[in-house]
């Protein structure tokens, strides 16, 4: 059935769409200096367990910063100077086909944290148990109290008081240390009783992300992960039951997701600052070939081991609170020149890549705090107590080097200037209707991101009309008369497979 009023039929003669719709011109994947950042050890274990999963060194480095972070959690910060003080929680995103090895460049350290959580629930498990026979006979306890209060009130008499066996004490927490999937509330509470924070790994970001957007309806999650990422208390507020009140909400995030899935979430995504607080990883792929070796188990789980003993300090009203790790003066110097390097950056970005460049100077703060303890970790005697200029220096050099050329990369359809995003937006619509011809009113009906009013559309049809994707024409006036509509006809080059 045609639903467009008295269409002139034609067939148009198009030329060839601008080349920038055809093809995606992906920027190349920077190269990853591991001995420079992490020092020789670490550099040698994370290529020896890349090569044992046959997977590209930058995942097995995604997960070592993601893990690491999360471990030190909330008992450190790290203070360039008063008033500025970041957490060491890092979120990492890997990104490749099915066949990249996501999966087993993450397991090659997220294995070794399931070791060592196990081994510290088993120091829990016998704890819990006893309270758990605790807690049963409190139960009866409880109820011979109630019955006896009943028939005191009844007969007339004093109730006996609470006995102390009806109350079982706090229940031991048995440690979380990584997490696949959670509610807020659940993972509310798993904070609140695990005041150093926790990390979420999951194998596919992708139906996460997606479930927070508006169109999926879990857009009540997103100020929960965006203070996630901060460190800052937070209010959990439950259905029927008391709010959850974390003092420093941390959880830091790793997981994988395809390219495609990507550049889906980009189009459909909220420009909030979530997306940008991931450091997105795409390497190129290894070439296959079989593993000549194995990496060192015992020293990941020794190097993890050594971060969960780090223990928060308890302050005059015996709350628990971070150290603080403050900067050296020259490493505060370094940090004032990165922090001009990257406004300077800011000038030629859009969207996301800025939003992402804003937080650059944060995040190689963070990762100059992560470093440190690598070091200490990898066999230095002292526990870092302040950030040098060597640890910073790696840290910016990471970030400059690397992270940035890697979001530009990731983020390239969504760096582009707000016309030309809403009008990749606007192809990927079509594309995905399947589309020979639309109207504006059909497009704004689906209530797209970046596509849901006029003044947004405007500017996307315009630049596909100037890059022969599309053809405005007139229809004829209906029986009824009145006002044409505006019919968009579409390239057949776009719907061919070309694009």
């Amino acid at each position: 059935m045609n639903v467009y009023p008295n269409a002139r039929p034609f067939v148009p003669d198009w030329p060839e769409p601008a080349p920038r719709f055809m093809r995606d011109e992906l920027p190349p994947a920077p190269a990853l200096r591991l001995a420079e950042v992490f020092g020789l050890r670490w550099a040698d274990w994370i290529t020896r367990a890349a090569e044992a999963k046959s997977a590209p060194p930058d995942y097995v480095m995604a997960a070592v910063l993601a893990v690491a972070g999360s471990a030190i959690g909330n008992t450190r910060l790290v203070a360039p100077w008063a008033g500025w003080a970041e957490p060491p929680i890092l979120w990492t995103m890997v990104i490749g086909s099915p066949s990249s090895n996501k999966s087993p460049g993450l397991d090659a350290v997220l294995s070794a944290l399931k070791l060592v959580e196990r081994d510290m629930r088993q120091g829990v498990e016998a704890e819990h148990a006893a309270w758990a026979e605790k807690d049963e006979l409190a139960k009866l306890a409880e109820s011979a109290w109630k019955e006896a209060a009943k028939k005191a009130l009844k007969d007339g008499e004093e109730p006996p008081k609470r006995p102390a066996e009806a109350d079982p004490g706090p229940e031991p927490f048995l440690p979380r240390l990584s997490i696949a999937d959670g509610t807020v509330e659940r993972l509310a509470v798993i904070v609140a009783k695990q005041p150093r924070g926790t990390l979420m790994a999951r194998d596919e970001l992708a139906g996460w992300l997606m479930g927070m957007t508006r169109y999926a309806g879990g857009g009540s999650d997103r100020p929960f992960w965006l203070e996630a990422y901060g460190g800052r208390g937070y209010t959990v507020e439950r259905m029927g039951r008391e709010p959850v009140h974390v003092d420093r909400l941390s959880i830091g995030v790793t997981g994988g997701i395809q390219p495609d899935r990507l550049r889906t979430l980009l189009m459909k995504a909220d420009d909030d600052g979530l997306l940008a607080r991931f450091i997105p990883i795409w390497p190129d792929p290894v070439p296959i070939k079989r593993p000549t070796g194995n990496a060192n188990e015992d020293f990941i789980a020794a190097a993890l081991s050594r971060l969960y003993r780090l223990n928060m300090a308890t302050d005059e009203h015996d709350e628990l609170r971070p150290w603080l790790i403050p900067f050296t003066e020259e490493a505060r110097v370094l940090l004032d020149a990165f922090r001009h390097e990257m406004r300077g950056c800011e000038g030629g970005a859009e969207g996301l890549l800025l939003s992402f460049i804003g937080k650059l100077p944060g995040l190689a703060v963070r990762l100059s705090l992560v470093l440190a303890f690598l070091d200490w970790v990898a066999g230095s005697d002292m526990e870092p107590y302040e950030i040098t200029p060597d640890h910073f220096g790696r840290a910016a050099h990471f970030v400059e080097d690397y992270a940035l050329p890697m979001a530009r990369r990731a983020y390239a359809d969504a760096a582009l200037p707000k016309p030309e995003r809403a009008a990749r937006r606007l192809l990927a619509l079509i594309q995905e209707r399947g589309w020979e011809r639309f109207t504006s009113r059909e497009v704004l009906r689906l209530d797209r991101a970046g596509l849901t009013t006029a003044a947004e559309l405007k500017p996307a049809l315009s630049v596909l009309e100037e890059a022969d994707v599309i053809r405005s024409v007139e229809a004829d006036p209906g029986p009824r008369g009145g006002r044409p509509a505006k019919l968009f006809m579409v390239n057949p080059a776009i719907m061919s497979g070309s694009a």
